[in-house]
């Protein structure tokens, strides 16, 4: 299947305010100064904008963003719905708005207070929804690491994973981070005994195998790939993105399907993207898989089809995923280590990989790839110099 979107867009400009415990301003705010400093990246004006997009778990209204920048030109505008699952959505429709020439400029954003304000991993936030205290409540089962933690257990079930094994994920992670100055993380070093003496939560998660709380905003910037090469910038270009659902669809919580240990959205998104890239996982240079739990990242190699169902917890060994190995991941520190803006710094950093910038530089990035979260509808993508 050729897909005619295909390297028609690129993004131009990124934009991220620090990652803390406490922002100290609001959400709105947050979210101007990333867009500002996406727009100054890219080396445009907020005149140029005619495009805007955010999450439906985004607290900042687009209005209240037109209104406060100034955005005097929007012509078009959308919201991608299903949070962590949204972050490469949002790539796919704007490649499409401007592709079609329905816009020129198009901005994305993403701003939260996740620590201080409204946070995740609070029982408080999952109480609005029906279906968990339903469902899922009356057995202790409450928030996402909860949750999760089903889906992990049966990982050590049928594969024989260890704990040892799971440890390189955010081992690798904590090293990266330590090389970001803008990583949470950055100067907080790990060892395997730190990981191993690390308090179980929900078990068998253990707290260093939970995304980070985070406070702080990213937003990066859309473009044609004509106007892209015009610009004093190194665009990374879009060379597919996908999207898709599993079924039964059910967040965080799909324990009804045939396989706790298969994300039926994650292989449905991976055979579309590689279908539509003309790519294999092969060829891909480096990568930012969601990492919003420890166990959940081996599933998505095995489903995006870097090894085999069951193999995931020896792929990660032997310094595979570091960056001098066969799949360098997560190279910013990941939502482990540098921060947890719902998977959006990770499109962040795959944007450096290509141009060059990241702090944990992967050498000749031709193809960097992002995805997003498992456990929901989710979506996915590829970026290439």
């Amino acid at each position: 299947m050729t897909d005619q979107l295909r390297r028609k867009a690129a993004i131009v400009g990124i934009g991220a305010t620090e990652f803390s415990r406490s922002s100290g301003r609001s959400e709105q705010r947050l979210a101007v100064e990333a867009i500002l400093e996406a727009l100054q990246d890219a080396g445009l004006e907020p005149d140029d904008i005619d495009g805007i997009i955010n999450s439906d778990y985004e607290p900042t209204n687009q209005v209240d963003v037109v209104n406060a920048m100034g955005l005097r030109n929007i012509r078009s505008y959308a919201t991608i719905p299903h949070g962590g699952g949204s972050s490469c959505g949002t790539i796919a429709q704007a490649t499409m708005m401007v592709a079609s020439g329905e816009c020129k400029c198009v901005v994305a954003y993403r701003s939260m207070n996740e620590r201080s304000g409204h946070r995740y991993g609070s029982p408080e936030i999952p109480a609005a929804f029906e279906w968990i205290y339903g469902l899922h409540a009356p057995y202790g089962l409450l928030v996402p690491g909860e949750w999760v933690a089903m889906h992990a257990r049966r990982r050590m079930i049928e594969f024989g994973e260890t704990r040892e094994q799971w440890a390189n994920i955010p081992l690798t992670c904590r090293a990266h981070a330590n090389l970001n100055p803008n990583a949470i993380f950055h100067e907080k070093k790990m060892t395997l005994e730190d990981y191993l003496n690390a308090p179980i939560l929900a078990d068998p998660l253990c707290r260093l195998d939970y995304c980070l709380e985070t406070d702080g905003a990213v937003a990066y910037i859309v473009t044609s790939a004509e106007r892209a090469r015009s610009l004093d910038t190194t665009p990374a270009y879009i060379h597919a993105t996908a999207q898709a659902m599993g079924y039964p669809v059910w967040y965080q919580t799909n324990y009804y399907r045939d396989s706790l240990t298969t994300a039926s959205e994650i292989v449905n998104t991976a055979k579309i993207l590689w279908e539509k890239s003309g790519l294999t996982p092969r060829d891909m240079d480096v990568a930012q898989i969601y990492d919003h739990f420890t166990p959940a990242v081996l599933t998505s190699l095995e489903d995006m089809g870097f090894c085999k169902k069951g193999e995931a917890g020896d792929f990660v060994g032997e310094g595979r995923i570091g960056i001098d190995g066969e799949l360098p991941m997560n190279t910013a520190g990941g939502l482990l280590s540098e921060g947890y803006i719902h998977g959006w710094n990770l499109i962040l950093e795959a944007v450096r990989q290509v141009r060059g910038t990241s702090t944990a530089q992967v050498r000749d990035v031709e193809f960097s790839l992002v995805t997003s979260c498992l456990g929901a509808p989710t979506s996915a993508a590829i970026l290439s110099r």
